[in-house]
């Protein structure tokens, strides 16, 4: 799940250097922020994973 956001994360980024260089100035604040909000989702989602494998305390 994380590799995947994180996967989906850099083709926004792609994307939005794309778009940056076609012109469309327009777009590319809102693409390139949902692209950082994928990164840190990716990144929640592999510490949620993480300390959820840990051994849990009685």
């Amino acid at each position: 799940m994380a590799v995947a956001t994180a996967a989906f994360g850099t083709a926004l980024g792609s994307l939005a250097l794309r778009l940056r260089a076609g012109g469309y100035e327009e777009y590319v604040e809102s693409v390139a922020t949902f692209s950082v909000l994928m990164y840190v989702t990716a990144v929640l989602t592999l510490v949620t994973w993480v300390r959820d494998g840990r051994p849990h305390a009685n």
